[in-house]
């Protein structure tokens, strides 16, 4: 029973933490039809902006609550800078050509950025432990967790109610359904197609961000810590379907699940079990479990 309620809850940790850095990729696919491979690198600037801001705050003697802001902080600056700085300053260029070429462009972007990294902050690991730890631990049915893991979920609950209210219930989030749906005529509606795919960028910048910095006191942050992320928030959103945010949460739970059940029961099968499902998923449905209907001309 004790091992069923670990899989249960590291699985619904995990999964929080697969949504928050696979939301802002799903969300740029849906509006801009980009696969950002980018991203992988910008969640890994959230986390070295996350260790340094950190850093500061407690090295400044500062309350050490406040570095929860600290973190939520250095994710913001980090999507308002690169965020405009990518779209505007190269991805709009690129508009309307082959989705490779775009891949491409994103790839290349990640493999500059991956640089920019290491020549900013150089090779050596940044720790920033503390608030990992200050909330304590809890004990549920005789598990040990640290509260921070459950914060991480309430965030991601957050991120998601606030991201469906948005799009479902505000003008602009109407507004940007539109776009979604057809780019030409948005614009002869007199609709500012440009205005709304710099702040889909933005946004989806700030939440690849937040999801490095939410994870940097959780682990070493390290060069090339973006690579293994992409790969795993590709396996999401393809699992869910690309461009959909309930698609995004069900895949995220559905990797996070059996990705546990893997850990405990079978760790040498973790990897495989997320490619497993992937493969599995992409047979019965080649386009994800939430791809809608795809509009072709004849």
């Amino acid at each position: 029973m004790d091992m069923q309620l670990a899989v249960l809850v590291d699985g619904i940790i995990y999964a929080s933490w697969l949504f928050l850095i696979a939301v802002g990729l799903t969300l740029i696919y849906g509006v801009m039809n980009i696969l950002n491979i980018a991203h992988g690198a910008l969640y890994a600037l959230g986390a070295y902006a996350a260790a340094s801001f950190g850093g500061f705050w407690f090295s400044q003697g500062y309350p050490p609550l406040g570095s929860y802001g600290a973190l939520v902080l250095a994710a913001i600056v980090v999507g308002l800078v690169m965020g405009p700085l990518i779209e505007r300053g190269l991805l709009r260029f690129m508009y309307g050509r082959d989705e490779i070429i775009l891949l491409l462009v994103t790839y290349a972007l990640f493999l500059i950025l991956e640089d920019v990294i290491k020549l900013i902050w150089g090779v050596s690991p940044y720790i920033i432990s503390q608030p990992y730890g200050l909330l304590g631990i809890v004990e549920l049915g005789g598990l040990i967790y640290p509260v921070y893991s459950f914060v991480l979920i309430g965030v991601t609950i957050l991120v998601g109610v606030l991201l469906a209210w948005a799009l479902q219930g505000t003008r602009h989030g109407k507004l940007l359904r539109v776009v979604i749906h057809d780019r030409e005529l948005s614009q002869t509606l007199g609709i500012d197609v440009r205005r709304y795919y710099l702040a889909t960028f933005t946004l989806g910048t700030m939440l690849a961000a937040l999801g490095g910095a939410l994870t940097a006191p959780t682990v070493s942050v390290v060069p090339a810590m973006g690579v293994e992320v992409i790969v795993l928030a590709f396996a999401v959103v393809v699992v869910g379907g690309l461009g959909s945010l309930p698609g995004a949460a069900l895949g995220a739970l559905i990797v996070g699940l059996l990705r546990s059940a893997a850990v405990h029961y079978v760790p040498a099968l973790e990897l495989f079990a997320i490619y497993f499902v992937m493969a599995m998923v992409l047979i019965i449905r080649p386009r994800g479990l939430f791809a809608g209907e795809q509009a072709r001309t004849i």
